[in-house]
Protein backbone atom coordinates (compact mmCIF):
# COMPACT_ATOMS: atom_id res chain seq x y z
CA UNK A 1 0.00 0.00 0.00
CA UNK A 2 1.24 3.88 -0.75
CA UNK A 3 2.38 5.56 1.82
CA UNK A 4 0.68 8.76 2.55
CA UNK A 5 3.36 11.78 1.87
CA UNK A 6 3.48 14.39 5.47
CA UNK A 7 4.78 17.88 5.25
CA UNK A 8 7.03 17.71 8.69
CA UNK A 9 7.44 21.56 9.71
CA UNK A 10 9.74 20.74 12.63
CA UNK A 11 12.10 17.87 14.45
CA UNK A 12 11.19 15.27 16.65
CA UNK A 13 12.79 12.34 19.09
CA UNK A 14 14.25 9.99 17.77
CA UNK A 15 10.97 7.43 19.52
CA UNK A 16 8.42 9.69 17.47
CA UNK A 17 10.55 9.81 14.21
CA UNK A 18 11.01 6.37 13.43
CA UNK A 19 7.46 5.26 13.67
CA UNK A 20 6.51 7.97 11.62
CA UNK A 21 9.04 7.37 9.18
CA UNK A 22 7.76 3.47 8.32
CA UNK A 23 4.66 4.75 8.44
CA UNK A 24 4.53 7.74 5.96
CA UNK A 25 6.70 9.48 3.74
CA UNK A 26 8.13 12.27 5.60
CA UNK A 27 9.09 15.62 4.00
CA UNK A 28 11.50 17.52 6.40
CA UNK A 29 10.35 21.03 5.89
CA UNK A 30 12.46 22.26 8.66
CA UNK A 31 15.78 20.73 6.47
CA UNK A 32 15.47 22.03 3.35
CA UNK A 33 17.74 25.50 2.76
CA UNK A 34 15.18 26.79 -0.21
CA UNK A 35 11.82 26.10 1.86
CA UNK A 36 9.62 27.81 -1.29
CA UNK A 37 11.69 25.55 -3.92
CA UNK A 38 10.60 22.59 -1.56
CA UNK A 39 7.01 23.13 -1.06
CA UNK A 40 6.97 23.40 -4.68
CA UNK A 41 8.10 20.53 -5.26
CA UNK A 42 6.69 18.07 -2.55
CA UNK A 43 3.64 20.53 -1.77
CA UNK A 44 1.20 18.66 -4.77
CA UNK A 45 2.09 15.07 -3.13
CA UNK A 46 1.40 16.52 0.90
CA UNK A 47 -1.67 14.99 2.15
CA UNK A 48 -1.18 15.32 6.18
CA UNK A 49 1.15 18.19 7.94
CA UNK A 50 2.74 17.08 11.35
CA UNK A 51 3.55 20.09 13.15
CA UNK A 52 4.62 21.55 16.67
CA UNK A 53 2.70 23.70 18.58
CA UNK A 54 4.46 27.04 18.28
CA UNK A 55 5.18 25.57 14.26
CA UNK A 56 1.93 25.84 13.50
CA UNK A 57 0.97 25.69 9.56
CA UNK A 58 0.69 29.09 7.33
CA UNK A 59 -1.96 30.00 4.75
CA UNK A 60 0.70 29.80 2.44
CA UNK A 61 2.13 26.41 3.07
CA UNK A 62 -1.16 25.05 3.43
CA UNK A 63 -2.22 26.66 -0.12
CA UNK A 64 0.78 25.22 -0.94
CA UNK A 65 -0.49 21.63 -0.35
CA UNK A 66 -3.56 20.98 -2.26
CA UNK A 67 -4.16 17.66 -1.87
CA UNK A 68 -3.77 18.47 2.17
CA UNK A 69 -6.14 16.33 4.28
CA UNK A 70 -5.47 16.73 7.76
CA UNK A 71 -2.92 18.80 9.93
CA UNK A 72 -2.09 16.75 13.16
CA UNK A 73 -0.16 18.93 15.78
CA UNK A 74 2.18 18.18 18.35
CA UNK A 75 0.84 20.04 21.01
CA UNK A 76 -2.31 21.92 22.55
CA UNK A 77 -1.88 24.83 21.42
CA UNK A 78 -3.38 24.96 17.42
CA UNK A 79 -3.20 28.96 17.26
CA UNK A 80 -0.17 28.79 14.94
CA UNK A 81 -2.48 26.84 12.66
CA UNK A 82 -4.00 28.92 9.52
CA UNK A 83 -7.65 27.50 10.98
CA UNK A 84 -9.77 29.88 8.36
CA UNK A 85 -7.48 28.07 5.29
CA UNK A 86 -8.62 25.04 7.24
CA UNK A 87 -12.40 25.05 7.29
CA UNK A 88 -12.51 26.88 3.89
CA UNK A 89 -11.13 23.95 2.27
CA UNK A 90 -12.43 21.27 5.08
CA UNK A 91 -8.74 19.93 6.56
CA UNK A 92 -9.08 17.97 9.53
CA UNK A 93 -6.71 19.54 12.01
CA UNK A 94 -6.08 17.81 15.63
CA UNK A 95 -3.82 18.91 18.55
CA UNK A 96 -2.75 16.70 21.69
CA UNK A 97 -4.70 17.59 24.83
CA UNK A 98 -4.96 16.16 28.11
CA UNK A 99 -1.43 13.95 28.10
CA UNK A 100 0.49 17.56 28.73
CA UNK A 101 -2.05 18.95 31.20
CA UNK A 102 -0.66 17.97 34.74
CA UNK A 103 2.84 18.22 33.39
CA UNK A 104 2.28 21.79 32.02
CA UNK A 105 0.34 22.46 35.36
CA UNK A 106 3.38 21.13 37.61
CA UNK A 107 5.57 23.82 35.99
CA UNK A 108 3.59 26.70 36.16
CA UNK A 109 3.19 25.56 39.55
CA UNK A 110 6.74 25.35 40.59
CA UNK A 111 7.78 28.75 38.82
CA UNK A 112 5.64 30.23 41.03
CA UNK A 113 7.63 28.69 44.21
CA UNK A 114 11.27 28.98 42.89
CA UNK A 115 9.88 32.94 42.08
CA UNK A 116 8.45 33.44 45.17
CA UNK A 117 11.14 31.99 47.19
CA UNK A 118 13.99 33.21 45.35
CA UNK A 119 15.68 29.56 44.52
CA UNK A 120 17.37 30.32 41.79
CA UNK A 121 19.39 33.36 43.21
CA UNK A 122 19.84 31.37 46.25
CA UNK A 123 21.64 28.42 44.89
CA UNK A 124 23.97 30.83 43.13
CA UNK A 125 24.30 32.36 46.59
CA UNK A 126 25.67 29.00 47.67
CA UNK A 127 27.70 28.21 44.32
CA UNK A 128 29.21 31.73 44.56
CA UNK A 129 30.37 31.63 48.03
CA UNK A 130 28.28 34.34 49.12
CA UNK A 131 26.45 32.80 52.32
CA UNK A 132 29.70 32.20 53.86
CA UNK A 133 31.01 35.35 53.35
CA UNK A 134 28.25 37.55 53.68
CA UNK A 135 25.43 35.61 55.73
CA UNK A 136 21.84 34.38 55.30
CA UNK A 137 20.21 34.94 51.90
CA UNK A 138 17.58 38.08 51.49
CA UNK A 139 14.05 37.14 52.78
CA UNK A 140 11.66 36.63 50.58
CA UNK A 141 8.05 35.88 49.81
CA UNK A 142 5.70 33.06 51.20
CA UNK A 143 3.11 31.35 49.37
CA UNK A 144 0.74 29.57 51.37
CA UNK A 145 -2.29 31.02 52.36
CA UNK A 146 -1.77 33.89 49.36
CA UNK A 147 -4.62 34.84 46.48
CA UNK A 148 -3.88 33.12 43.52
CA UNK A 149 -5.80 33.76 40.23
CA UNK A 150 -5.83 31.81 37.27
CA UNK A 151 -6.91 33.12 34.07
CA UNK A 152 -8.68 30.24 32.05
CA UNK A 153 -10.18 27.34 33.71
CA UNK A 154 -9.96 24.69 31.51
CA UNK A 155 -7.80 21.59 31.75
CA UNK A 156 -4.57 23.60 32.73
CA UNK A 157 -6.50 25.94 34.26
CA UNK A 158 -8.43 23.68 36.85
CA UNK A 159 -5.41 21.48 37.53
CA UNK A 160 -3.36 24.75 38.38
CA UNK A 161 -5.89 25.83 40.84
CA UNK A 162 -6.26 22.12 42.13
CA UNK A 163 -2.25 22.20 43.24
CA UNK A 164 -2.49 25.83 44.63
CA UNK A 165 -5.34 24.82 46.77
CA UNK A 166 -2.97 22.26 48.44
CA UNK A 167 -0.70 25.16 49.82
CA UNK A 168 -4.15 27.01 51.43
CA UNK A 169 -4.32 29.66 48.67
CA UNK A 170 -7.29 31.41 48.40
CA UNK A 171 -8.49 30.56 44.43
CA UNK A 172 -9.88 32.95 42.01
CA UNK A 173 -10.27 32.85 38.02
CA UNK A 174 -12.18 33.92 35.08
CA UNK A 175 -13.05 32.32 32.29
CA UNK A 176 -16.13 32.78 30.05
CA UNK A 177 -18.42 32.00 32.81
CA UNK A 178 -18.75 30.75 36.14
CA UNK A 179 -17.95 26.64 35.76
CA UNK A 180 -19.54 24.11 38.21
CA UNK A 181 -16.34 22.16 39.05
CA UNK A 182 -14.97 25.32 41.08
CA UNK A 183 -16.27 24.58 44.05
CA UNK A 184 -14.93 26.98 46.08
CA UNK A 185 -12.98 28.56 43.80
CA UNK A 186 -14.35 32.74 43.43
CA UNK A 187 -15.90 33.79 40.03
CA UNK A 188 -14.30 37.21 39.00
CA UNK A 189 -15.28 38.14 35.23
CA UNK A 190 -13.19 40.82 34.40
CA UNK A 191 -9.85 39.69 33.81
CA UNK A 192 -8.45 43.42 35.53
CA UNK A 193 -10.68 42.82 38.29
CA UNK A 194 -9.48 39.42 38.70
CA UNK A 195 -5.75 41.12 38.98
CA UNK A 196 -6.24 43.97 41.79
CA UNK A 197 -7.75 40.70 43.37
CA UNK A 198 -4.44 38.65 43.17
CA UNK A 199 -0.63 37.90 44.69
CA UNK A 200 -0.66 35.77 42.05
CA UNK A 201 -1.47 35.63 38.51
CA UNK A 202 -1.66 32.42 36.24
CA UNK A 203 -2.42 32.93 32.66
CA UNK A 204 -3.92 29.62 31.29
CA UNK A 205 -5.80 29.89 28.80
CA UNK A 206 -6.17 29.08 24.54
CA UNK A 207 -4.96 31.65 22.71
CA UNK A 208 -6.96 33.05 19.81
CA UNK A 209 -7.19 36.37 18.15
CA UNK A 210 -9.57 37.04 20.76
CA UNK A 211 -7.27 36.64 23.79
CA UNK A 212 -4.36 38.68 22.30
CA UNK A 213 -3.01 40.73 24.67
CA UNK A 214 -5.94 40.66 27.00
CA UNK A 215 -3.16 40.93 29.43
CA UNK A 216 -2.38 44.19 29.00
CA UNK A 217 -0.94 47.47 31.05
CA UNK A 218 -4.13 47.84 32.38
CA UNK A 219 -4.19 44.02 33.80
CA UNK A 220 -0.49 43.85 34.54
CA UNK A 221 -0.45 47.47 36.45
CA UNK A 222 -3.58 46.55 38.63
CA UNK A 223 -1.53 42.94 39.84
CA UNK A 224 0.73 45.81 41.41
CA UNK A 225 4.36 46.17 42.85
CA UNK A 226 3.70 43.27 45.32
CA UNK A 227 2.69 40.80 42.25
CA UNK A 228 3.37 38.05 40.24
CA UNK A 229 2.47 37.18 36.33
CA UNK A 230 3.05 33.25 35.37
CA UNK A 231 2.80 32.52 31.81
CA UNK A 232 2.40 29.03 31.20
CA UNK A 233 -0.08 29.80 27.78
CA UNK A 234 0.90 31.40 24.74
CA UNK A 235 3.21 34.69 24.68
CA UNK A 236 0.73 36.29 22.68
CA UNK A 237 -2.20 36.40 25.09
CA UNK A 238 0.55 38.91 27.17
CA UNK A 239 1.44 42.28 25.68
CA UNK A 240 5.10 42.08 25.93
CA UNK A 241 5.91 45.89 26.02
CA UNK A 242 3.66 46.51 28.98
CA UNK A 243 5.09 43.76 30.86
CA UNK A 244 8.63 44.99 29.68
CA UNK A 245 7.53 48.07 31.17
CA UNK A 246 6.53 47.17 34.42
CA UNK A 247 8.96 44.86 34.99
CA UNK A 248 11.81 47.37 34.48
CA UNK A 249 10.00 50.65 36.66
CA UNK A 250 8.86 47.61 39.05
CA UNK A 251 5.21 49.02 38.71
CA UNK A 252 5.20 44.77 38.30
CA UNK A 253 6.65 42.88 41.09
CA UNK A 254 7.77 39.90 39.09
CA UNK A 255 6.84 37.37 36.49
CA UNK A 256 7.72 33.89 35.51
CA UNK A 257 7.58 33.29 32.42
CA UNK A 258 7.85 29.79 29.75
CA UNK A 259 6.63 31.28 26.62
CA UNK A 260 7.79 35.04 24.65
CA UNK A 261 6.85 36.17 21.17
CA UNK A 262 9.62 35.33 18.86
CA UNK A 263 10.67 32.59 20.63
CA UNK A 264 14.16 31.52 20.63
CA UNK A 265 15.14 34.29 19.97
CA UNK A 266 13.23 36.44 22.84
CA UNK A 267 13.31 40.17 23.62
CA UNK A 268 16.88 40.63 24.80
CA UNK A 269 15.46 43.41 27.67
CA UNK A 270 14.28 40.26 29.43
CA UNK A 271 17.92 39.27 29.67
CA UNK A 272 18.67 42.32 32.00
CA UNK A 273 15.75 41.98 34.64
CA UNK A 274 16.20 40.23 38.35
CA UNK A 275 12.57 40.12 38.62
CA UNK A 276 11.65 37.82 35.96
CA UNK A 277 12.59 33.87 35.66
CA UNK A 278 12.54 33.07 31.64
CA UNK A 279 12.21 29.37 31.22
CA UNK A 280 12.31 27.74 27.45
CA UNK A 281 9.23 26.53 26.38
CA UNK A 282 9.50 23.42 28.51
CA UNK A 283 6.42 22.96 30.69
CA UNK A 284 5.46 19.57 28.88
CA UNK A 285 9.02 18.49 28.67
CA UNK A 286 9.17 15.56 30.38
CA UNK A 287 9.98 12.44 28.76
CA UNK A 288 6.80 10.99 29.77
CA UNK A 289 4.60 13.50 28.21
CA UNK A 290 6.49 14.07 25.07
CA UNK A 291 6.25 9.98 24.29
CA UNK A 292 2.25 10.57 24.60
CA UNK A 293 2.01 13.39 22.79
CA UNK A 294 3.94 11.72 19.78
CA UNK A 295 2.04 8.84 20.34
CA UNK A 296 -1.18 11.01 20.22
CA UNK A 297 -0.04 12.68 16.84
CA UNK A 298 0.57 9.86 15.43
CA UNK A 299 -2.66 8.05 15.96
CA UNK A 300 -4.46 11.16 14.56
CA UNK A 301 -2.27 10.75 11.62
CA UNK A 302 -3.28 7.09 11.33
CA UNK A 303 -6.75 7.38 12.55
CA UNK A 304 -7.35 9.82 9.87
CA UNK A 305 -5.79 7.70 6.50
CA UNK A 306 -7.24 4.72 8.15
CA UNK A 307 -10.78 6.70 7.75
CA UNK A 308 -11.11 5.91 11.74
CA UNK A 309 -12.74 8.90 14.06
CA UNK A 310 -9.86 11.16 14.47
CA UNK A 311 -8.88 10.89 18.68
CA UNK A 312 -8.58 14.49 19.21
CA UNK A 313 -9.89 16.57 16.59
CA UNK A 314 -9.71 20.21 16.85
CA UNK A 315 -11.96 20.53 13.67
Amino acid sequence: MTRPEILQMGPYPDWDQEPLDAAFVMHRYFTAADKGAFLAEVGPRVRGIATRGELGASAEVIAACPKLEVISVYGVGFDAVNLEACRARGIRVTNTPDVLTKDVADLGVAMMLAQSRGMIGAEAWVRSGDWAAKGLYPLKRRVWGRRAAVLGLGRIGYEVARRLAGFEMEIAYSDTGPKDYATGWQFIADPVALADWADFYFVTLAASAATRHIVGRQVIEALGPEGMLINISRASNIDEAALLDALETGRLGSAALDVFEGEPALNPRFLALPNVMLQPHHASGTVETRKAMGQLMRDNLTAHFAGRPLPTPVL
